[in-house]
């Protein structure tokens, strides 16, 4: 009898996934797959540590900084070694003074919590209901939690959210890039989409940060004046340009927020929405003459590209070269 070939795994990216990607590579310094598998292991020990916290709440009827007249209470924590499958980890076990509590997490001379490390991560990316969780749970634990326990559980992180999101800000940043994460989300019953807006920003040092996500599903002037406003509000005090796709009122509230700001269309965008126009016969032709526009070595060269390109293409395409023209002035800061 022939021997089955075990199936390859084929990795199914998301948005979700890639969302968690992004915020291990700015939370960790990750070089190589060991510090990935760090930093994973840092992630699932801080997940359990906090779960067994709600539980705790739960077991003596009280948050940790509540008063209670219950004569049991906390009593620190006892380091217990388990094994996942990012390997061996330490981990923190609440204790109560009556010794009572029998945590459900990681139960008591429970070992080994490789089968259920990879089901927590995962609830990260599919952005659950409580409810949801609480169903993934009972399926790992094989005991029920309420959605007041998930709902304990998730109230825990919210603090660090917004600790993060209103963190003060560096007074300069050389460049800051605007772009879009769009995802659907659950409203009422009906599915919409949403985008979050991620203003990542270039430091001094040259390093990436990401200053704020904002979610939004309505773009105006209006909109990005408030959004401009709040980086201010946290110290921002200038901008040499700022780097986004053709988003409504964004140039115009650019213009009112930091009137010495420099907006920078996006050259892949602009490229992108060039090439709509282009069937896939001329698409690779086409592509490449944009390339003698955004990579000549200054803006008079640029300039006589473009009318290369735009008297080559225009009568083929009509349409096709129209945005590089009225653009200009937020394209040809890239010059600079």
């Amino acid at each position: 009898m022939a021997k089955q070939k075990k199936p390859v795994h084929r990795v199914q990216m998301t948005e979700g996934k890639r969302n968690i990607i992004h915020q291990l590579l700015e939370e960790y310094d990750i070089q190589s797959a060991e510090d990935i598998q760090d930093a994973l292991k840092d992630l699932l020990g801080g997940t359990i540590k906090e779960m067994m916290e709600a539980e705790m709440d739960d077991h003596l009827g009280y948050e940790k900084s509540e008063r209670s007249d219950n004569d049991d209470y906390r009593n620190g924590y006892k380091r217990k070694q388990v094994n996942s499958r990012y390997g061996s980890m330490e981990i923190e076990v609440p204790q109560d003074r009556k010794s009572t509590f029998e945590p459900q997490v990681v139960k008591k001379r429970q070992k080994d919590i490789s089968d259920i490390d990879q089901k927590i991560i995962s609830m990260y990316a599919k952005g659950m209901t409580t409810r949801q969780i609480s169903e993934t749970i009972e399926d790992i634990y094989g005991f029920e939690t309420s959605e007041s326990f998930i709902s304990d559980v998730t109230d825990k992180i919210l603090p660090q959210i917004e600790d993060w999101q209103n963190r003060p800000l560096d007074e300069v940043y050389p460049i800051l890039y605007i772009d879009a994460i769009h995802y659907s989300v659950r409203d009422n019953g009906v599915i919409r989409k949403l985008a979050a807006y991620v203003i990542l920003g270039i430091n001094t040092e040259g390093k990436k940060e990401v200053l704020t996500i904002s979610v939004g599903d309505n773009e105006s002037a209006k909109y990005w004046l408030s959004v401009m406003n709040e980086l201010k509000n946290r110290g921002v005090k200038d901008v040499l340009i700022i780097c986004a796709d053709g988003l409504t009122g964004i140039k115009e509230a650019i213009a009112a927020a930091f009137p010495k700001t420099e907006y920078q269309r996006c050259i892949v965008h602009q490229v992108r929405n060039t090439l709509k126009y282009v069937p896939d016969k001329d698409r690779k032709a086409f592509a490449t003459d944009l390339k003698t526009i955004y990579q000549a070595t200054d803006e008079k060269k640029a300039l006589a590209a473009l009318e290369r390109v735009t008297e080559k293409w225009t009568p083929k395409y009509p349409n096709s070269m129209k945005r590089w023209k009225d653009n200009w002035d937020a394209i040809s800061p890239i010059f600079k």
